[in-house]
């Protein structure tokens, strides 16, 4: 069964395919966003909330609080792929900013900044 279909095979009361929520978009535009990437919305978000479409208003209530891209995929029923192209929408508007893991060095550990900076926060405890 697929993740996104309830109990019944139905897609959750959603009428619209998934597809067409980002009009055929496969790809966020902007920067690279990693799936544990957060979210949080903008002062400029919260104000212009209830013009948004209905996805985009939801995507923008769940940014109130911090939130992770794979939460907001898990709240629309939708998937990861989707959310990203989405959140990606919002925030190129200035709805939403997106706040991405620090980069990974080549081996695929954190960088020693990140790692000097943890060891800084350490020792102040």
């Amino acid at each position: 069964m697929d993740d996104h279909l309830g109990p019944d095979g139905s897609a959750g009361g959603r009428v619209v395919p998934v597809y067409a929520l980002t009009r055929g978009r496969t790809r966020s535009s902007g920067r690279d966003m990693p799936i544990e990437s957060l979210v949080s919305v903008t002062e400029h978000g919260q104000r212009s909330v209830a013009s948004l479409d209905i996805e985009y208003r939801r995507i923008v209530e769940l940014g109130r609080r911090v939130v992770s891209l794979v939460e907001i995929a898990f709240a629309l029923r939708v998937p990861v792929g989707v959310a990203r192209v989405l959140v990606s929408d919002l925030a190129g508007c200035g709805h939403l900013v997106i706040h991405a893991p620090p980069p990974l060095e080549a081996n695929g550990g954190p960088s020693q900044e990140l790692l000097g900076r943890l060891l800084d926060g350490l020792r102040a405890r």
